[in-house]
């Protein structure tokens, strides 16, 4: 999928919003990518996992990883296209920090993972399950992101990232916040506490 088209179909879905949003950084935004207006669309989320099936195709994938939340769902949907099996990194459950691969998921030795998530912000969530697999016997051949927010200034070390799009979302401090100057409403979406 070319970016552009990623990018066009979130719009189109209101997906990717405009607006004055508080993000959970604390910081504002003009724009907000709501993943679950896409994910709660099977359909677009087949469509769109195509993009990550299709540039994979060639690559020797055993398991696909994702992180809780959004990230398991496209994790299942790449790992069903690639006909192979899903793995999903919740938070701990002792509620330390981190995460954790439970329910049954079981790894053999060597095996080839390819992690994938839904927004890349600052890569917390794809670095803590990076850590996950780094207990275990296999080998991570790559991050895929459907969104890098963050536009292309996070990385994962030796590590390949592939994004379906990348863009540059503008963020301000309250103080400096042109919306909060023009006095436009502010919104929270989502559903992570502000920092």
């Amino acid at each position: 999928m070319v970016a552009d088209d990623l990018v066009s179909r979130l719009t189109r879905i209101n997906a990717l919003k405009q607006g004055h949003f508080l993000l959970s950084s604390g910081r504002h935004s003009d724009r907000y990518f709501e993943k679950f207006d896409l994910l709660r669309l099977p359909a677009e989320t087949e469509e769109v996992c195509r993009g990550f099936s299709t540039h994979y195709a060639d690559v020797q994938i055993d398991v696909v990883a994702g992180p809780t939340t959004g990230g398991i769902l496209l994790a299942f949907e790449v790992a069903r296209q690639l006909q192979v099996a899903a793995a999903y990194a919740e938070r701990k459950s002792d509620g330390s920090a981190g995460r954790e691969f439970r329910r049954g998921p079981v790894f053999n030795l060597g095996q080839r993972v390819l992690v994938i998530d839904d927004i890349l912000t600052t890569g917390g969530s794809i670095r803590e399950t990076l850590a996950a697999l780094g207990k275990l016997q296999v080998e991570v051949i790559g991050v895929a992101v459907l969104l890098d927010r963050s536009g292309g200034k996070v990385q994962f070390g030796e590590l390949p990232l592939f994004a379906l799009a990348t863009l540059v979302v503008d963020t301000w401090d309250a103080e400096s916040c042109p919306m909060c100057a023009q006095g436009l409403p502010l919104t929270k979406p989502g559903t992570t506490p502000t920092v």
